[in-house]
């Protein structure tokens, strides 16, 4: 049996915590992961916290002529919700699904369980992150999208989507672009720590980091009991 980690030292994986960032999937190049590395990294994906063992998500994996499928559907999306643009940028809107060689949706599938749905919400957020983390560790460039097309009932469908699943994201994989992504600001420590010591002076964020308009998706099920 292998050993399980709860609390292994390793300087070297805190290091790249600390440092790691996404990369553009319109820089990525091929190859993408193959069928092995793959399984490596959505097994990665799936080992989260997940109150009552529900799994609440499954993925789709996207290559070569899928991808194409996938944007043509895009496409003909756009183009019903534009009606008035030019077919040109129904075409652009499906191409930039295809940026990268291997596109990920991790799709959040809500289950039936005693514990909240955010819980289970929390866990796909999870599986997501170690999904990327996974791909830098076997050398690949990965970067977490939605898009306009995440939210599309056309779209949805397309890809057989039903009410009970939401598009948590595509995460997008390739090869590392030659050039290095540039570092971009990081959040402030100093503004959201607090050492708690009572409900008074807690640093929350909000003169920092609070924007005007903020939005969930709706989630119109509630399939718990």
């Amino acid at each position: 049996m292998k050993d399980v980690y709860t609390g292994k030292p390793c300087a070297e994986m805190l290091e790249y915590l600390l440092r790691r960032r996404s990369a553009k999937a319109v820089d990525m190049i091929a190859p993408g992961p193959d069928k092995g590395q793959m399984k490596q990294m959505l097994s990665a994906a799936m080992r989260v916290p997940d109150h009552g063992k529900t799994a609440p998500f499954y993925f789709l994996v996207f290559e070569g002529e899928a991808r194409d499928r996938v944007a043509a559907i895009i496409a003909e999306a756009y183009g019903r919700n534009n009606p008035d643009d030019k077919p040109k940028k129904a075409i652009e809107a499906g191409e930039k699904f295809m940026q990268a060689p291997t596109v990920v949706a991790v799709i959040y599938r809500a289950r039936k369980a005693k514990h909240p749905l955010w819980e289970q919400i929390m866990s796909v957020g999870a599986a997501c992150q170690n999904l990327l983390l996974a791909a830098n560790a076997l050398g690949f460039a990965a970067q977490w999208l939605s898009r306009w097309y995440a939210y599309d009932e056309h779209v949805r469908a397309g890809l057989g989507l039903d009410g009970r699943d939401v598009v948590a994201g595509f995460i997008h994989l390739g090869t590392p672009p030659k050039k290095p992504e540039a570092e971009r600001d990081r959040p402030d420590y100093d503004v959201l720590v607090t050492y708690w010591d009572g409900p008074s002076d807690i640093k929350k964020g909000d003169d920092a980091y609070d924007r005007e308009k903020f939005s969930l998706p709706e989630l119109g099920y509630n399939i718990q009991g």
